[in-house]
C-alpha cells in the first residue's frame, strides 16, 4: 500500500493536471473518495480528487507531500504526510497530517486526512 499512498501524494507536488491526474488514476479506484478538513465534505471520484490535490500544487508553489511513516492493518493503513516549502517569510516550513485509506482490489478507495498528528489528551 505504501506504494500507492507514496505515488497519490507524489501528485500533490505535480503542476500539470494531465500528469496529477494520470498519477492519481493509477493508484486509486474510479469512485475513491477523499476528505480532510479543508475539503468540504467527502469528494467522490477520479476528477474531483485530482482538482483538489491541484489546488496544494496551486495556493503553495514548490511545496512537496511527502509519505513519512506508514503502517497497516489488513487493508487500512495510518500514515503520516509532511508537507513541506518555503513559507510567506522565507523559511522552510514543515506541517504534518495524518491520513487513514482503505485499499480495495489493488487501489485506493477511500483516503481520510487530519491536521498534525494528533494529541493526549
Amino acid at each position: 500500500m505504501s506504494d500507492a499512498l507514496t505515488t497519490f501524494f507524489n501528485a500533490w507536488s505535480e503542476t500539470d493536471a494531465d500528469a496529477r491526474r494520470t498519477m492519481i488514476e493509477s493508484v486509486c479506484l474510479d469512485n475513491v473518495t477523499y476528505t480532510d478538513p479543508r475539503s468540504e465534505g467527502r469528494l467522490t471520484g477520479l476528477d474531483a480528487v485530482s482538482d483538489y490535490v491541484g489546488v496544494f500544487s496551486a495556493n503553495a508553489p514548490g511545496w512537496t507531500a511527502s509519505l513519512v511513516s506508514t503502517d497497516a492493518v489488513g487493508d487500512t493503513s495510518r500514515s503520516i504526510v509532511a508537507f513541506g516549502g518555503m513559507g510567506p517569510d522565507g523559511s522552510q516550513m514543515v506541517q504534518h497530517g495524518t491520513y487513514f485509506s482503505v485499499m480495495a482490489h489493488g487501489k485506493l478507495v477511500m483516503i481520510a486526512g487530519f491536521v498534525g498528528l494528533g494529541s493526549i489528551e
